[in-house]
């Protein structure tokens, strides 16, 4: 699964830190989720596809196999 996390989290001036912070992990978790080493519980995607005002479907996505 790959998410575009990076992109939306620039897009508000977020930090890894304070991404972390808001959505109750660690700035390291925030890091191995963007990097595709980490994928979240349905509930973390659903904080943070909140935080981001978009559809889960908007940040996470299936890749070809998956």
């Amino acid at each position: 699964m790959k998410n575009n996390i990076k992109v939306e989290r620039a897009k508000k001036d977020l930090t890894q830190a304070k991404l972390a912070e808001m959505i109750g992990v660690s700035r390291q978790t925030v890091n191995a989720m963007e990097l595709n080493k980490y994928v979240p519980s349905t509930v973390l995607a659903l904080k943070i596809s909140k935080i981001f005002d978009k559809n889960v479907n908007e940040i996470f996505f299936l890749e070809k196999g998956d």
